[in-house]
């Protein structure tokens, strides 16, 4: 039997280390404890972990970790900088991916250029709402921001920029001026910037991005998401960038994109769900329940074709099933049904 041994890869302990971290900081089974026990009893094993808990500054897992273990009693050196930064990936990995025994630096998780400006910068703030939710926030620089149902945007001042992006749904912002800090959107790989204006992005299913600009005027750009963070502080756009005016609207990515002139009426309508309501002046009932869908679990079924196209109009409340059907059966002769998975199937009457 040969006496020698093969030292295990630094740079697998430290990712191995990173990920305990990452455990301990949601409570470990009691499975895990004893699976952790058994992996500090590798030499060098502990003094890395109790590392990476300090590099990540994470007073919870240092005190379960003394509770559990007594602290080493010397300091180790030459803590190479990149493992703060696996130790910070592997907690957010954890946290974007909601599942915790499935945590891995994979990409699926989250992109790297994503993750890493989680980890090098300080996020000033997270807003989020829940299907059928909507909220507004009156934002330190004096901004209003307005989130639609099942949307979520992350927030970052500095002093030179106003960042703000958007991963999903819809917002309406009012920006407060400051010609020394443009405010930029991203969403995806699409930039929307002003400098004090007022404007509305919806993020559709199919990526493609929508703008409406209320007030002002706005640019917009693509840009790769990673140089966008890289940057940290995106540059005023050039003048040379699309220009989207007061009353206009644009779909950003679409095969025909083109800056379009809205009706004030059309526009009320649009971002009438910043007051809890839908209005609709005569988009089909597909359209329509397309629309509605956003803001309620419930999902539609249409049955008889020749209703597909029926034009729809007036103003309904957002997730109001009841009266939505009530509405469809009185003033347009669609009937429907309660099916027993939840969903409700439409027919002519």
């Amino acid at each position: 039997m040969s006496n020698v041994y093969q030292l295990p890869n630094q740079d697998e302990v430290y990712e191995q280390a990173s990920l305990w971290i990452a455990k301990l900081d949601r409570t470990l089974t009691p499975a895990e404890e004893q699976e952790l026990k058994q992996w500090l009893t590798t030499p060098g094993h502990q003094d890395v972990l109790f590392q990476m808990a300090s590099v990540w500054d994470s007073m919870d897992s240092l005190s379960r970790l003394s509770s559990l273990f007594p602290p080493p009693t010397r300091t180790s050196v030459g803590f190479p900088a990149k493992y703060a930064v696996a130790a910070a990936a592997s907690v957010l990995v954890v946290l974007l991916s909601g599942v915790w025994g499935m945590m891995t630096f994979a990409p699926k998780a989250a992109p790297q250029w994503l993750m890493a400006w989680h980890i090098e910068q300080n996020i000033d703030g997270v807003y989020e709402t829940g299907v059928g939710e909507h909220s507004r926030v009156n934002l330190p620089d004096g901004s209003e921001l307005v989130l639609n149902t099942n949307s979520r945007i992350q927030v970052k001042y500095t002093k030179d920029a106003r960042l703000f992006f958007l991963e999903r749904g819809e917002i309406h912002i009012e920006v407060a001026h400051d010609t020394s800090r443009p405010l930029s959107v991203m969403a995806g790989d699409k930039v929307v910037q002003a400098v004090g204006t007022a404007f509305n992005v919806q993020i559709h299913s199919d990526k493609e991005v929508e703008l409406i600009v209320t007030d002002g005027k706005v640019r917009v750009a693509k840009r790769r998401p990673e140089d966008i963070y890289k940057a940290v502080d995106p540059a005023p756009l050039p003048v040379s960038s699309l220009a989207v005016s007061q009353g206009e609207k644009i779909v950003l990515g679409a095969k025909n994109q083109h800056v379009k002139k809205l009706a004030s009426a059309d526009i009320e309508a649009k971002l009438s769900w910043r007051e809890g309501n839908l209005v609709f002046r005569g988009e089909t009932l597909e359209e329509a329940l397309t629309e509605i869908s956003r803001y309620t679990d419930v999902s539609f079924n249409i049955e008889d074709d020749s209703i597909r196209s029926i034009r729809i109009a007036g103003l309904f409340k957002a997730g109001d099933i009841k009266g939505l059907l009530v509405a469809l059966r009185q003033n347009f002769e669609i009937d429907h049904r309660r099916i027993s998975d939840g969903s409700v199937s439409l027919r002519s009457i």
